[in-house]
């Protein structure tokens, strides 16, 4: 007779909400196995006894055939006394304890509940919150582990019969799907107008919506994380409307299409592109336009106005794909403008009474329902980079799944930075970014900043040792983490240091050997107080020394400057002893009574920081160049400037920075100097080159420069990895240039693919940098940095 054993078998992971309980129920049976499943705040908890081959086959399969949301850290069994019994089970979830299993991402609607949903003979034909266990909410929903219905939003939604029925069929597809419901039992959809906003009555919500969007309306639709803002893309005046409602500037909106066929060719797309639109994440994906040929589908010139990409989406909710026509529907918009429900700058908006407060002067009716958003979660923006995903907003479909680290760290909260927040819980080998939360200059976003820690933490069950933030002085991140350090650790992380760090956390790099990071971005508190961004720096997760930077310039008047790119080529034309002649763009651009003002600022140094940053001579360039003078979002002026360079008749010659030493000093780094470049851009001028190839010119010249300095500091110090970070490196022209040349050489190459280059990311690199100053410095004062002297800085 053959022996018998039982085992216990934990599984951690994002084994719960996916099916994995019924999937192991099934995989037990199918072996004939006794015993029985839970959920837990440690994960998947099962025990097994039986026939030992069938044991040992259980334990052996059970991460390679998982269901295809799990994804699995560890499986770890050990043999337990025999209990007998039969048959198997799933037993009530345990709670207690600290949670350390991990929740699912929210999915798209998969392939068998779209099926459901167009099928007349289905009960769950139009229902707008189909779901099972392979798709639908997860992480928006959940208020608690181990992840039960009674630990979610649904909590609040009894099961009919029928789908009690199918919760509790091992063979049913829904079988433990925490959020099914069906017309009979689940949420409702509601359609309101008017002033006040009250609920139309006698009609289908979606279908009046569809009405309302084809008639030019702006709708509020609630969707997973948040509300969202929709009009008709190809209505010029609706989107006019919703651009001016928003004060969105010329900020570009996200499109979403019904499928990738409605976009005909109006961009590119290639299978990278293809598999991350129609994945299970559903990202917007930022796609190269293509010159509009007849036929194409019309998308109103106020949807990107300027922008080289449009950022498309296809639906990954039930009400998306019925607000945008099922099949035999009546015609409607097919393409549609979806973009955040907020007021530029400040957090999206989800619950909704607020919704209907916040958003009464935006939209023009309310498409909602009643199951409450527990968790907010903006849309995720990915672009491709050389066949390979460059995030450049990590929230829904990604958060929030841990990233693993290459090295241990104490439990860490590090708060990110004040644009583009994110912030990061970490312990152990895990670190979890958190979604997007916005800029913290809003009141609301701090308040969403003070909620989303709160809700990550209870998630992961980190409780923080200790804090790190950015060394500026006047960020309000920072400033938070002060007030709520309490007697624990605060270490303070320069800026450019934590870009460096992210990208060496990424690739798994142990800080054992030092990088060449190459950190470009628009702002970063610099050691001696100026504004850095050009900065090239030999780093490893303890410290760094300036190796090279861009010339010093004044950036006149602080963020007006940024808001007026003319300003930083007027700044940088001074700083080169160019003359500021009405014939160049940037000077005709500055009216006369500013242009007064400026000379007197400039030449006495009033309200004039000192900067590096080559994310503010992108902006010069594109204003010399008679690209871009008034930026009206972030980066505006650098985008467009890609986008000029984009359209250059082939491969352009390079212009050439100078470098030289900073000062007489065996230590001191090398300073890259533009002045050459910006006297070769007034030449091209004034000699009548189009804008577009000064544009590719100068990002060859950037290029050619990045390649330099590596090259140098390789020669110098012995390295050959180099890390691309910060938010420059978002243009995919540079960074494709950047690589090439640089592998050309014979270095290896570190680009960001798991959190954003920009200020998306830094809160990962504050995690690894705070946590090896940690374990080798003492302690800094609640609030304070550490700061030794030398070149080498600390964090």
């Amino acid at each position: 007779m053959e022996a018998v054993e039982r085992r216990r078998v934990t599984v951690r992971g994002v084994v719960q909400g996916v099916g994995f309980r019924p999937y192991v129920y099934g995989r037990a049976t199918a072996l004939g196995l006794t015993g029985h499943v839970t959920n837990t705040p440690d994960g998947v908890v099962a025990e097994v006894e039986g026939a030992r081959a069938a044991v040992t086959e259980f334990c052996d399969r059970l991460a390679s055939d998982a269901p295809p949301l799990a994804l699995i850290d560890a499986v770890d069994h050990c043999e337990v006394p025999l209990a007998g019994g039969a048959g198997f089970t799933i037993i009530a979830s345990r709670s207690g304890g600290p949670a350390r299993t991990l929740v699912s991402p929210d999915v798209a609607t998969c392939d068998d509940c779209l099926a459901e949903l167009a099928d007349p003979a289905d009960r769950r034909h139009r229902h707008p919150f189909i779901t099972c266990t392979h798709c639908g909410p997860r992480f928006t929903i959940v208020t608690g582990l181990p992840y039960d219905r009674a630990h979610t939003t649904m909590a609040s939604f009894p099961m009919c019969p029928d789908c009690a029925r199918e919760y509790g069929d091992p063979v049913d597809r829904r079988f433990h799907a925490q959020p099914v419901a069906c017309p009979a039992c689940g949420p409702r959809l509601r359609l309101l107008a008017g002033t006040p906003p009250r609920e139309v009555p006698d009609t289908d919500p979606v279908q009046a919506a569809r009405r309302l969007l084809a008639d030019g309306a702006v709708l509020a639709v609630k969707g997973l994380g948040g509300y969202h803002l929709a009009c008709d893309a190809a209505n010029e005046t609706a989107v006019a409307t919703l651009r001016s409602r928003k004060a969105r500037g010329n900020k570009p909106f996200a499109l979403m299409v019904r499928v990738l066929a409605d976009l005909g060719d109006l961009v590119a797309t290639g299978p990278e592109e293809r598999a991350l639109l129609t994945g299970a994440l559903r990202p917007i994906v930022l796609l190269r336009r293509r010159p509009a040929a007849a036929g194409d589908p019309v998308v109103a010139e106020g949807v990107a106005p300027g922008s080289p990409d449009l950022g498309v989406m296809l639906p990954y909710t039930p009400v998306h794909h019925l607000l945008l026509g099922l099949p035999g529907d009546p015609p409607g918009p097919c393409l549609l403008v979806m973009t955040s429900g907020n007021l530029s700058g400040e957090p999206i908006v989800t619950d909704d009474a607020e919704a209907l407060e916040r958003l009464g002067a935006l939209a023009d009716a309310w498409l909602t329902h009643d199951r409450p958003i527990h968790v907010p979660c903006d849309d995720s923006v990915v672009r491709v980079c050389d066949g390979e995903p460059l995030i450049l907003r990590r929230s829904r479909g990604y958060a929030p799944l841990p990233l693993g680290l290459p090295v241990p760290v104490p439990a860490t909260l590090a708060v990110g930075g004040d644009l583009k927040n994110t912030f990061c819980l970490g312990e152990g080998r895990r670190a979890w970014p958190s979604a997007h939360i916005g800029d913290m200059d809003d009141l609301a976003t701090q308040y969403a900043f003070e909620r989303a820690a709160g809700q990550l933490g209870a998630l992961t069950g980190v409780t923080p040792a200790l804090l790190a933030a950015d060394r500026h002085p006047g960020y309000r991140s920072g400033r938070w983490a002060a007030r709520n350090a309490g007697s624990r650790p605060l270490l303070r992380v320069q800026h450019h240091h934590a870009h460096v760090a992210s990208a060496m956390a990424e690739h798994g790099l142990t800080g054992s050997r030092r990088v060449i990071g190459v950190a470009f971005d628009g702002t970063g508190y610099g050691d001696d107080g100026a504004v850095w961004g050009g900065e090239f720096l030999l780093a490893d997760y303890a410290g760094y020394t300036r190796f090279a930077h861009l010339a010093y310039v004044p950036l006149p008047g602080g963020d007006a400057a940024v808001r007026r790119p003319y300003r930083m080529a007027l700044s940088h034309l001074r700083a080169a002893g160019i003359d500021w002649t009405r014939d160049l763009p940037c000077v005709e651009a500055c009216p006369a009574d500013e242009l007064r003002l400026l000379r007197v600022q400039l030449s006495r140094d009033l309200n004039c920081a000192p900067t590096s940053s080559m994310g503010r001579l992108f902006d010069a360039v594109s204003s010399l160049a008679g690209i871009c003078h008034h930026a009206g979002y972030e980066a505006q002026a650098a985008i467009k400037l890609e986008a000029a360079a984009l359209t250059a008749p082939g491969a352009e010659p390079g212009y050439a920075f100078t470098l030289g030493p900073a000062r007489p000093a065996e230590d001191a780094p090398l300073l890259a100097d533009p002045a050459p470049v910006l006297r070769a851009v007034v030449a091209d001028l004034r000699a009548g080159t189009e804008p577009r190839v000064i544009a590719a010119r100068f990002h060859t010249a950037v290029a050619s420069l990045v390649t330099t300095v590596c090259a140098a500091a390789r020669e110098r110090h012995g390295l050959d990895t180099v890390a691309l970070t910060g938010g420059v490196f978002g243009n995919t022209l540079l960074a494709s240039a950047c690589a090439a040349r640089l592998r050309e050489e014979g270095f290896t190459v570190l680009r960001h693919r798991l959190v954003p280059p920009g200020d998306g990311g830094l809160a990962l690199g504050q995690l690894m940098v705070a946590a090896a100053r940690h374990h080798t410095t003492e302690h800094p004062q609640r609030g304070e940095a550490h700061v030794p002297g030398g070149t080498r800085q600390s964090a």
